[in-house]
């Protein structure tokens, strides 16, 4: 953790802006994030059976996650536009949860993370399954969206602690 606060999206004077990366150099950047939609058993099932009625919920969930991570910089202000090398997303379905787990991984070589391309991934994958399944199941919920891993860059490579900091001393 940072010893100082520095908000590097503001100036001086308060104003937003831009991170200006065009001093940082070429590396290799990779992030992985998770998350999960938990859902009635019958959802899952139905998922898993590919019998929705708006077709493969997983692999239109996939290709939505995919698409979501190559525009963050229209979806989140301030984002930069990137040049993504490799965008994955991944299902674990959880029967005994009763959820299915999503993993995104994502690849540029940039000046600059590719953390909220993973997570938006993430996050949008779960609004797809949402979205093909809320006619059976209005009730399912999405959660978890975290980032577990990053590379590249003046940080290195990082991994999400087994158990972070408590979030009200941190």
């Amino acid at each position: 953790m940072r010893e100082s606060l520095e908000l590097t999206h503001f100036d001086a004077q308060g104003a937003a802006r831009m991170v200006d990366v065009s001093g940082k150099g070429i590396t290799e950047r990779v992030a992985v994030a998770a998350g999960e939609v938990s859902m009635l058993p019958e959802t899952l099932r139905l998922i898993l059976d590919r019998g929705m009625s708006k077709g493969d919920v997983l692999e239109t969930a996939r290709l939505a996650g995919i698409m979501a991570a190559k525009r963050v910089d229209l979806l989140i202000p301030l984002c930069h536009t990137l040049d993504l090398t490799s965008v994955a997303v991944a299902f674990e379905p959880d029967p005994v949860g009763s959820r299915i787990r999503i993993r995104a991984e994502v690849k540029s070589l940039g000046r600059t993370g590719v953390e909220m391309e993973a997570m938006t991934a993430v996050s949008v994958a779960g609004l797809t399954i949402y979205d093909m399944c809320k006619a059976v199941d209005r009730w399912m919920v999405i959660g978890g969206i975290r980032l577990l891993e990053k590379r590249g860059g003046k940080s290195g490579h990082v991994v999400r602690p087994e158990k972070p900091p408590d979030r009200e001393t941190a």
